[in-house]
């Protein structure tokens, strides 16, 4: 299979016979005779030559809101599609190689990884088109080049609507224009170690003291597949640069690691109050970008723990520890009349499976859920859980739903009445994004998981 398709073929005309279909927003002509699978989130079309031990498969995900950016979005998508279902045959973490284009307005990213089974080497291809309203991703798998052919034919035939037009949103993931901080009634926390958050329009603001850390919402062009420097000087020069001048000493660093932090520092004079700072950038795994302002490096020693210019490719990461726990402070109290409307939340897990004697394909295992709640102004709510589990082809669908009436016990927790078979209380929060929240409910009786689910508002 070759390791990059390039998107001009994409352009190339179909032959009047062919087939087209459509699925979400990716229109496509299927390989002829290959097996498809049809699921809730996602479409696939496989085939296995039980001789040859040879096989290759397309999966085509179904669009979920932009992170912000095709940067973000790819990262994102390379994370849910690939690493966790391929992490137990040594996927990649980061991609080998990464192709970019323009098709038709929307921005594509590609990337290539490999994984070995059974002393068989497969190769996988993620495409993750996006407008940075809506992201949409379809895969390339095989363990041979002998589909080559077939599977670029497959990405001729794709097409995408104009990525400025109207587009359905098709999933239930949170919107940029949901609501806005100003909308909700708490937007200040003030926690018991003395830090103090304030939901602004592009970041969360924490203090104590004289130091600050800003959390920023995602953005584009600050997250991308590069090499260290280049990528956090690009996110400096838009998330931070702007508030300062007379920058000095400005250096990078990162930590080689499976999630790699990223820092840039410097000291700067901060233009709204004409003050001389230390500032260091930080970004690790999912964290997102945090910026810490502090009056000098010696303040921030002493706050953080550690000297971040002695940070270097080999250092413990422990040592960041103090740096990526400052992302929980993007917490604020909720409040009964914020909750008004629909809140849902979705899960996709794809395992792909291989016989453990002849290394053959076995067939895709899929878990799937959706779990919305619909919050009404009298306190009454419905609750809905979806799921669908099992072989593709085979799979299996549970739906259960409840109602009744909710109630906010204090700033920190949401009591339902029925949830399946009797009352439940959650604990809850609310988490900022640009122009919008993120519900957080867990549930009470067991807090030791530490797993929070996310909603987003529908």
């Amino acid at each position: 299979m070759k390791a990059f398709v390039f998107l001009l073929l994409m352009a190339c005309s179909l032959s009047p016979c062919a087939q087209q279909q459509t699925y979400d927003l990716i229109t496509f002509t299927p390989p002829a005779g290959w097996k498809k699978g049809d699921l809730k989130n996602v479409i696939s079309f496989s085939t296995t030559n039980n001789t040859t031990r040879a096989w290759a498969q397309i999966g085509i995900i179904k669009s979920t809101t932009s992170k912000g950016s095709v940067e973000a979005d790819f990262e994102s998508e390379w994370k849910e599609l690939i690493i966790k279902p391929y992490q137990q045959f040594g996927v990649s973490e980061q991609p080998l190689g990464i192709d970019t284009q323009t098709f038709n307005g929307w921005k594509l990213w590609t990337g290539l990884g490999k994984f070995v089974f059974n002393n068989d080497t497969a190769t996988v291809l993620l495409n993750t088109f996006s407008n940075g309203q809506r992201c949409a991703s379809f895969t390339l798998m095989s363990n041979t080049t002998a589909y080559g052919t077939t599977l670029d034919e497959f990405v001729a035939s794709i097409s995408l609507p104009t990525a400025n037009a109207q587009v359905e949103n098709t999933t239930t993931n949170v919107t940029t224009t949901a609501s806005t901080p100003g909308l909700f009634q708490f937007s200040t926390t003030n926690f018991d170690d003395g830090w103090t958050s304030v939901a602004k329009e592009d970041w969360v603001e924490t203090t104590k003291g004289n130091t600050k850390v800003f959390i920023h919402y995602p953005k584009e062009g600050t997250i991308f597949p590069a090499d260290p420097e280049p990528l956090t000087t690009a996110a400096w020069n838009i998330l931070v640069a702007p508030r300062y001048s007379n920058l000095r000493n400005y250096k990078t660093a990162y930590i080689s690691t499976y999630n790699r932090p990223y820092l840039g520092m410097g000291t700067a004079t901060e233009i709204a109050s004409g003050k001389e700072v230390f500032i260091v950038l930080y970004r690790q795994g999912q964290t997102g970008w945090l910026e810490f302002v502090t009056d000098d490096k010696n303040s921030f020693i002493r706050e953080f723990k550690f000297d971040p210019e002695t940070i270097q490719w080999d250092s413990e990461t422990d040592l960041l520890k103090p740096l990526e726990k400052m992302v929980n402070y993007n917490k604020f109290a909720i409040a009964e009349s914020d909750l008004t409307g629909t809140w849902t939340s979705d899960f996709t897990g794809v395992q792909q499976l291989y016989n453990v004697y002849t290394g053959n394909y076995a067939g895709m295992n899929i878990h799937q859920s959706n779990e919305e709640f619909v919050f009404n102004a009298n306190n009454s709510y419905e609750w809905n859980l979806l799921v669908v589990s099992g072989m593709v082809g085979n799979s299996k669908f549970d739906q259960v739903k409840s109602s009744g009436k909710f109630s906010v016990l204090n700033n920190w927790q949401l009591h339902f009445s029925k949830i399946e078979s009797g009352a439940k209380t959650y604990h809850a929060h609310w988490s900022c994004i640009k122009g919008a929240r993120l519900l957080h409910l867990l549930d009470a009786k067991s807090p030791g998981s530490g797993m929070y689910k996310v909603y987003g508002k529908r």
